[in-house]
């Protein structure tokens, strides 16, 4: 026995383009052995949006991969992929540029100063903001360009890469999870399940306070223990492929121009939440924001046009690797399409919740939204296809539509955070290997999948 945990302890997990290719390997022989089909869409003369007919499943004929189509996903993969990728490239352009002018250097100094021993204060209270503003607003895509921040802060506090980029992840992506109001995901489930909209707020809002408190205590725990003894870091070893600021490094004058460039970042932040909110942009109007507040941080920094394009060059030497793995995913995702097995996937996973226990059919709903987030990503995508099917199947088994559309907001939010068809571009944003990411997030995981299991359960007592 203690042979066999010596052996399993010496395993290593594979790089990240390693795990990725046997997924996409995987799905390969999937698109052989599981047969195309698609649903009918309409549009819904009520809500406006597009619904699936959920006894319109057909078999179809899809693209079956061959060995050149698994080279050529992964350069369809990065075309596709182009906005997320140069939103990175911008983004982090940004950061780098007040990285090197010494802005975020010294704003790290005099916040340490000022807050002393308490900086770990830091954790609950953004995690909380950002957790509030995926549960009500539906923020998630628009938090990319503060991950690199947020990273960037972590490492000169003392922590590693993963502590911040958690920070905005985690707390983000919970409760984007535990949505009490999200449009994106509860307000378009409810509009198609046809229950009043943000009706059951008060259930989900103790499902959110307690989700988020547990993610808050999750990071906050890593974080004290990284920060006591650097080397349990799941980073310890790992090159960061992004510059930290160094809180040492600096003479303690925080000068004018640097002055105006904090200024200049606290604006970037109103426009992003004012551009998302009221204009509706999305990740190309605000990689064009990142850009366009780079350059006036190099002119305000009092750099030339040579020095500014010097900058940025230096920037993106950090995040290739990043970006390569983004493309990658979405590479897969898109075999997926050409193939057209997702919807034959939602068809016959629904077929599989045939239970006289109302429990257990629950706990299976939330199963299979689970692993049908691994072939449908977007939030709002899986809405539309798997609620229109999952609705008059509630009723069948005698579930309340409430539960189902607990159970849609569950299974596509909190396994963003594990399947690598989705969470792959946040560790590119924080610049963590897919490997190392698992390390640290498997065991919060886990526990949210016996809490998801916890509340979908009694979900059947509370909406009867």
């Amino acid at each position: 026995m203690r042979r066999w945990r010596e052996k399993l302890s010496s395993l290593k997990m594979p790089h990240t383009y390693v795990i990725l290719t046997i997924i996409l390997l995987a799905v390969v022989v999937l698109c052989y052995l599981i047969p195309a089909g698609e649903y009918t869409r309409a549009v819904d003369p009520v809500s406006g949006n597009t619904v699936v007919l959920p006894d319109s499943f057909h078999f179809t004929q899809g693209k079956r991969p061959g060995l050149f189509d698994i080279f050529l996903a992964l350069q369809r993969g990065y075309v596709d992929a182009a906005d997320i990728l140069f939103l990175i490239v911008f983004a982090y352009g940004y950061v780098y540029m007040l990285t090197k002018n010494g802005t975020l250097n010294n704003a790290i100094h005099v916040l340490i100063r000022r807050m002393k021993d308490k900086t770990y204060l830091l954790i609950p209270v953004f995690m909380m903001l950002f957790g509030i503003l995926g549960s009500t607003l539906g923020i998630f895509e628009e938090t990319y360009g503060l991950v690199a921040v947020f990273v960037g802060i972590g490492l000169a506090l003392g922590y590693d890469g993963l502590v911040g980029g958690a920070v905005v992840y985690v707390g983000v992506a919970t409760g984007f999870a535990a949505a009490t109001t999200n449009p994106f995901s509860v307000g378009i489930a409810q509009s198609i399940a046809e229950v009043p909209i943000n009706s059951g707020l008060l259930y989900r809002l103790v499902i959110f306070l307690v989700f988020q408190s547990v993610a808050i205590w999750y990071v906050m725990r890593y974080a004290k223990k990284v920060k006591a003894h650097p080397e349990k870091s799941v980073m310890y070893g790992v090159p960061m492929e992004f510059t930290p600021p160094d809180v040492h490094d600096t003479n303690g004058e925080f000068t004018l121009r640097q002055k105006l460039c904090l200024l200049l970042f606290f604006v970037t932040i109103g426009l992003l939440l004012f551009g998302t909110m009221k204009l509706g942009w999305y990740i190309n109007e605000i990689a064009a924001m990142f850009l366009m507040m780079a350059v006036i941080t190099g002119v305000v920094s009092g750099y030339s046009a040579t020095e500014i394009c010097n900058t940025y060059i230096e920037s993106t030497k950090s995040v290739v690797s990043s970006i390569l793995i983004i493309g990658f995913t979405r590479g897969i995702l898109l075999t997926m399409q050409d193939a057209m097995i997702s919807d034959t996937v939602v068809y016959g996973l629904s077929k599989l919740l045939d239970s006289s226990n109302k429990m257990i059919s629950a706990v299976g709903m939330l199963v299979l939204q689970n692993v049908i987030n691994f072939f449908i990503t977007g939030s709002s995508s899986q809405a539309t296809i798997t609620m229109p099917i999952m609705t008059p199947v509630a009723d069948i088994v005698g579930l309340n539509r409430q539960t189902a559309v607990l159970a849609y907001c569950f299974g596509d939010g909190f396994s963003d955070m594990f399947w690598p068809t989705a969470c792959t571009l946040n560790c590119g944003l924080m610049g963590v290997p897919l490997n190392k990411w698992y390390k640290f997030i498997g065991p919060l995981f886990f526990i949210m999948v016996v809490l998801q299991v916890f509340f979908i359960a009694l979900s059947v007592v509370v909406y009867p």
